[in-house]
């Protein structure tokens, strides 16, 4: 839990001290009033990274540096960022007064975050769904950003030889082997999370929407799912000319996607808009549920200018989700968030 939080020089805050509750809550004011600058130096100090920029631009314009400081139950923790240029910073973290580059893994606390651009998973590019999977993935399992990282690097290595004007089939040869070794991990580990979270989508889309509907989530790729390794080696060797012509790789986890159905039918093409809330609800619940699952600990969750774009009954099912878990919740109409909860709430006014 985050007791407290004081931002310096932070986007538009000067020095601004918060305290909050175990509770729900429940930031509000006019657009443009600073709301989701606070949800991201709380994510900023949870994870050590921000959702909305680079680390340079978090800094107040006139200022050379930013702070911000927490308590986190007995932690006391503070990162600092410092402009060292007109375009990089140093950031450094303080762990209970001791210096870090970097958070390490025992210190990463889990985070949910919904935000506006949340709204457009389902019908918007693979790319975005592709997305989720891997946040959740990197913060449930271990070794994962690592082995995403490299993949992506060779897949970098691997379209910058297919942009070459000489072509050398043999040079390829070393990326195809890489990128069909890492894709199979990351194939793996994404096609087990949607496995588990299919287990459960039924139910808690059931419980969000009031309905008894039969959901799926099902993880689609181009090739076979047995010895995925050895299938997309086959498959980017049999493509070399294909993707020489096109520049870029064809086949890979980076070309996947996962799909969504309602009763048997596309919920990316037929959903209606409150079947559509329903289920990013539910994948957003799911979230939660692994981080809880893998961390042992209560996820924190920050809700960005979202709850309003709710009807009622989402709402209150919402609400009922996270009476267990510390929330922050952004939005210009404060009554709207304060009537669907039971509990009180904490009010911040930006």
């Amino acid at each position: 839990m985050i007791q407290s939080l004081r931002l310096q020089n932070f986007r538009s805050y000067k020095d601004t001290q918060l305290e909050f509750e175990p509770g729900v809550n429940v930031i509000f004011g006019p657009n443009a009033s600073g709301k989701t600058s606070i949800l991201e130096a709380i994510l900023i100090i949870l994870r050590g990274s921000s959702f909305k920029g680079s680390d340079y631009d978090v800094v107040h314009f006139s200022h050379d540096w930013a702070r911000l400081d927490a308590a986190l139950g007995d932690e006391k923790r503070a990162v600092k960022i410092e402009k060292t240029d007109p375009e990089h910073v140093r950031k450094s973290f303080l762990i209970d007064e001791i210096e870090k580059m970097r958070l390490a893994a025992q210190h990463l606390m889990p985070v949910v975050l919904f935000e506006p651009q949340h709204m457009s998973l389902l019908g918007g590019e693979p790319a975005l769904r592709r997305d989720f999977l891997d946040t959740v993935l990197t913060s449930t399992k271990q070794n994962y950003s690592s082995h995403l990282k490299n993949y992506r690097r060779a897949l970098a290595q691997r379209n910058a030889l297919l942009k070459q004007p000489n072509r050398n089939n043999d040079d390829l040869f070393v990326w195809d082997l890489r990128l069909s070794e890492l894709g199979g991990v990351v194939h793996a580990a994404r096609t087990e999370l949607v496995d588990h979270m299919n287990q459960l989508i039924s139910r808690e889309y059931g419980r969000i929407s009031a309905r008894a509907d039969e959901v799926a989530m099902r993880y689609q790729s181009t090739l076979p799912a047995g010895d995925y390794a050895n299938n997309l080696f086959k498959k980017l060797s049999a493509d070399h000319d294909k993707d020489f012509a096109r520049g870029f790789t064809g086949s890979g986890p980076h070309r996947d996607d996962f799909v969504l159905s309602i009763n048997g039918h596309d919920a990316q093409s037929s959903a209606s808009r409150g079947e559509t809330r329903s289920l990013l609800l539910t994948l957003k619940v799911l979230e939660l549920f692994e981080l809880e699952k893998a961390t042992a600990k209560a996820p924190i969750l920050l809700l960005d200018d979202v709850f309003s774009e709710l009807d009622g009954r989402r709402r209150r099912a919402l609400a009922d989700t996270l009476k267990d878990y510390q929330t922050f919740i952004t939005t210009t109409d404060a009554d709207i968030v304060a009537k669907e909860f039971t509990q009180r709430l904490h009010t911040i006014a930006t």
